[in-house]
């Protein structure tokens, strides 16, 4: 009697299968019944090579045997998972088996997981599908009931197949290729690359390239209050004719790019009588549409600062161990159309649940689950469909497993609620000739926001309701004042706008019609974006700051050499999202396998022949040639693609010290004063971020000189000179012993801290927690107990930034203050609450935490 082999992509996978489908007796790395035998890989078990004829191990990469495009891809196991593959190859070529089931996760990678198998171990039996969308046991026996041929599967077979060969060529060529250039001058410098790490990379890179060329402005807004019969409302001046400016998008109607002009309508306004005129309409808001991966990553980012790896997993989780979220490697928001027995047993469910049990008990007795091409579309739909609940109850969730499902629960939820509705007041207070806005958001019917909250509201909180104004009633100008502000730079990407980014291939698109319009042209997939972005952390070409992802100077270098070298098929997020975009027509059918690759090959061909055309010296660049001479030999020095060099002599140094990158403002006075600092920035090897200063000194042979860090630590040592601060500035008195405080290296040290014998061990750093104390502010604190409000520390432990000042302690020690929380203001519109006296100050003082010094 033959049996047919069932392969999964992870044990649980198996074990529910079997669980399933009953009768089956478990072996050691198997099960087994009269019909079926049951094992799983453990994700990937084989990665393709290069065949070992054409290999060239790590070290020796050079152009010379480049580009590498072999005629056939070698297979090779995964150490650590190599006996099962021995388990899965014996089985396969079991003399009883005679036939096969994919039951790998209904994916592209599921497809090549299962497809590498089967090629190592050169199985002919016949091939079938199991596609499940949703791990309960009755929609595995259902998938079992309905398996696809293996004709049916093989545009994604091939599309599976090319991604992995696609990345394959490009990496490794891209990677040896950059090396190889990066280590002509000696040494080894892994420069690595990828098809679509480096396009995301490029995107970031841009990002804070803007931030950097970013010029802040300074503009005036004007406020003015306003008395009427019932009370006082705010509002803002803006200029009623203003006219888009789509060269300067920093041009707002509410703007006032100089003093004078604010000034003037203060002038023109004060005291004076307005006039108001009002228009109220009514608006209504839709739920947002059902999660697929990419929107819930950055919904859990959002929402609960979750990586998008973390997410993914968590995700994983609970669609495979607790069998509660339907298949979440997903780019569909939309359900099959004839889901709408399936949501409403699922939502029968849901009500069980205490916290859903309102919302979803409504939604049933409503009616409310119905044909809409918003939720139930066909079309928008291609394996699979988006993440919502399973008609299986929750149990036993960690924390963040909780916070992730109750995210998707109730988004499934409020799609099929109706629309949130409001009525929107928009006031004008004409005075002198001058208007002022004025808007109130009332919230009338809650809608779909019942399900979260009022604070939930997509557009923001409400303003609440405007103080009423009396027909034909006039109003007085009760005060008026003008804000100074600023402009502010493009915000750094965080992990939610990066995964936005790269859905949208380069274009950040926050309208969801908009981003599934371009949908078909993205960085990845839902399912890889997640390690793509952990690959860049790992490289180090990206480092997390709280919740923001920030470019290193390795990610400036990489860009700089790729722009150089003309390759524009690793730098142009569009581009390269459109070989995704092929991919996905493959998995259709509508693209051949052969012309994908030959695409790649030409691609891969470019990539090497560019970079072998050029030296270090020679990559094109917008570069600067500095105006001050070299500090050894009074030559011309000039910048370069990776560093600062004398055109005379041998002098050069690096653009990037200790990974962080010089500007050239920064160089020009280092070389003027062969001095600078201390500088922030700086990370070690172990990427933690480091202050220092930088010092041009002889070199070990006395024939030239050389970039150095001092960290101020050898200032008091046994050897060293005694400290002279005779022509050096008195800060203020030593808060332990009554001396003097001088500034000394990256510290501010008591005279008698370095004196011999050590008198006393007062030091405080002069960076604390990336906060540079300027010396103005140590003044403030020996002199008057406290500095201003400072507001750049970073927590070691969050990563975030706060605000504190820094105050004296009664030990001489020195401690964080934090500065009092103020009430929440009141609504725009709503009447001031009466004054009340001061509260009196708290028997404790701020929170205070000591400083490390």
């Amino acid at each position: 009697m033959t049996k047919t082999l069932i392969i999964a992509e992870k044990p649980s996978v198996a074990s529910d299968i079997a669980k399933a489908l009953g009768g089956f007796t478990k072996h050691d790395e198997y099960f087994e019944s009269d019909e079926y035998v049951l094992s799983s890989a453990v994700g990937h078990l084989l990665e393709i090579t290069v065949p070992e004829e054409y290999d060239v191990k790590r070290g020796k990469w050079s152009f010379a045997n480049l580009p590498m495009i072999p005629p056939h891809f070698a297979l090779n196991p995964i150490a650590k998972t190599e006996s099962r593959l021995k388990v899965l190859t014996k089985l396969i070529k079991r003399k009883d088996v005679s036939a096969l089931i994919n039951a790998c996760d209904a994916g592209r990678e599921g497809e090549l997981i299962f497809r590498l198998i089967a090629q190592h171990a050169k199985a002919k039996q016949p091939v079938q599908r199991l596609w499940l969308q949703s791990m309960t046991q009755n929609a595995i026996r259902e998938g079992f009931s309905r398996l696809r041929s293996d004709a049916e599967m093989m545009p994604l077979a091939d599309a599976a197949r090319c991604r992995s060969e696609a990345d394959w060529l490009i990496g490794i060529n891209g990677t040896r290729a950059m090396t190889a250039f990066n280590s002509k001058e000696g040494g080894f410098y892994l420069t690595t690359v990828g098809r679509v790490q480096t396009p995301t990379l490029s995107i970031v890179v841009e990002r804070e390239e803007k931030i950097k060329k970013f010029i802040p402005r300074a503009y005036w807004e004007v406020r003015a209050e306003f008395v009427c019969a019932a009370g006082i409302y705010e509002g803002r001046w803006l200029d009623h004719k203003h006219k888009k400016n789509e060269l300067d998008p920093e041009q707002r109607p509410e703007r006032l790019w100089s003093q004078t002009a604010a000034d003037s309508i203060v002038t023109a306004c004060r005291n004076k009588i307005g006039t108001v005129t009002e228009e109220s309409k009514p608006a209504t808001q839709l739920a947002p549409a059902l999660f697929d991966l990419t929107s819930l990553q950055r919904e859990a980012n959002s929402r609960f600062g979750f990586s998008a790896k973390n997410t993914l997993g968590l995700a994983q989780a609970l669609y495979e161990k607790h069998k509660v979220l339907t298949y979440p490697r997903t780019d569909s928001r939309h359900l099959p159309e004839d889901y709408l027995t399936s949501v409403k047993q699922t939502l029968e469910v849901v009500a069980e649940n205490n916290n859903y049990q309102q919302f979803a008990a409504q939604i049933l007795k409503q009616g409310w689950v119905k044909p809409n091409k918003r939720i139930f579309d066909n079309t928008k739909i291609s394996d699979h469909f988006a993440i919502i609940p399973t008609t299986q109850a929750p149990k036993n969730l960690s924390e963040p497993e909780q916070k992730l499902y109750d995210l998707v629960t109730r988004r499934f939820m409020a799609v099929f609620f109706p629309a949130a509705e409001f009525q929107i007041t928009t006031r004008i207070t004409e005075v002198s000739g001058h208007h002022f806005k004025t808007e109130g958001k009332v919230m009338t019917k809650p809608g779909w926001l019942a399900i979260y909250g009022k604070e939930m509201a997509v557009d923001g909180e409400e303003n609440g309701t405007l103080v009423p104004v009396a027909k034909d009633e006039k109003v007085k100008t009760e005060s008026i004042h003008s804000n100074e502000l600023v402009t502010k730079p493009p915000a750094r990407y965080t992990e939610a706008t990066l995964l936005s980014a790269m859905e949208g291939a380069g274009k950040l698109v926050d309208d969801d019609e908009l981003r599934e319009a371009m949908s078909g042209k993205g960085l990845g997939t839902p399912a890889t974006r997640a390690t793509i972005i952990e690959g860049l952390l790992t490289e180090r070409y990206l480092l997390r700051e709280g919740r923001e992802l920030q470019p290193t100077a390795k990610a400036f270098q990489l860009m700089t050499l790729l722009r150089g070298l003309g390759v524009d098929e690793l730098t142009s997020p569009e581009l390269t999202g459109g070989w995704e975009h092929k991919l996905a027509q493959m998995e259709k059918g509508a693209i051949s396998r052969d012309e994908f690759m030959r695409e790649i090959a030409q691609m891969t061909q470019i990539i090497v022949k560019r970079a072998k055309e050029y030296n270090n010296d020679t990559i094109p660049g917008d570069y600067h040639t500095l105006t001050t001479p070299c500090p050894h030999c009074g030559g011309v020095v000039k910048e370069n693609y990776r560093r600062f060099a004398c055109t005379k002599c041998e002098f050069n140094m690096s653009k990037t010290p200790g990974g962080r990158q010089f500007e050239i403002a920064e160089v020009e006075e280092l070389l003027a004063k062969r001095e600078i600092g201390p500088l922030q920035g700086f990370r070690s090897k172990m990427g933690r971020p480091f202050a220092a200063i930088l010092k041009i000194v002889p070199d070990d042979e006395g024939t030239n000189v050389k970039l150095e860090f001092d960290f101020g630590q050898n200032q008091n040592d046994e050897d060293s000179e005694p400290v002279d601060f005779t022509d050096e500035p008195v800060l203020g008195p030593c808060p332990k012993c009554g001396s003097n405080v001088y500034e000394l290296g990256l510290a501010y040290v008591c005279e008698k801290t370095v004196a011999k014998p050590k008198a006393c061990d007062f030091r405080s750093g002069r960076i604390i927690l990336q906060q540079e104390i300027l010396p103005e502010q140590m003044v403030k604190l020996l002199n008057d107990g406290k500095t201003d409000l400072l507001p750049g520390f970073i927590s070691q432990r969050t990563r975030r930034p706060f605000k504190a000042f820094l105050v004296k302690a009664k030990d001489g020690k020195i401690s964080f203050e934090f500065e009092e929380r103020k009430p929440k203001e009141v609504a725009a519109g709503a009447k001031k609450p009466v004054k009340k006296a001061a509260a009196k100050p708290a028997t404790k003082t701020a929170a205070k935490a000591k400083v490390a010094a």
